[in-house]
């Protein structure tokens, strides 16, 4: 395990919501493409896209203990954040389901910063 911070169990667990955060993005993504609305979700779809990456990214960085990994939690977080308000704009399940996967995800990569 990594020593990112003083507990491995911390990093693990921020690991593992940008790993649930990743897919959550790919799926939300996948299933936004197929509602009606559409072209009213085309910021929401990007932002799904740079979540998507930016949680595959600060898995890998952590995952192998980078001297990066903080600065890349901390801008992880802030699209995280950004995703859930997105999301939160549109009322089904995948988008809900989503924003509040994201917002978990950027709690988790906020407790890798102390």
């Amino acid at each position: 395990m990594g020593v990112l911070s003083n507990s491995p169990t911390n990093m693990d667990n921020c690991i593992e919501l940008c790993l649930k955060c990743l897919r959550a993005c790919e799926e939300c993504f996948t299933a936004c493409l197929q509602e009606p609305d559409m072209q009213a979700r085309k910021k929401c779809i990007q932002t799904l896209n740079d979540c998507a990456e930016i949680c595959s990214q600060a898995a890998q960085y952590m995952s192998r203990n980078s001297e990066f990994s903080k600065q890349l939690c901390t801008l992880c977080a802030t699209i995280c954040d950004s995703c859930a308000t997105e999301c939160k704009m549109f009322n089904d399940n995948h988008c809900k389901e989503c924003a509040q996967i994201c917002l978990q995800c950027a709690e988790e990569c906020r407790k890798m910063l102390s």
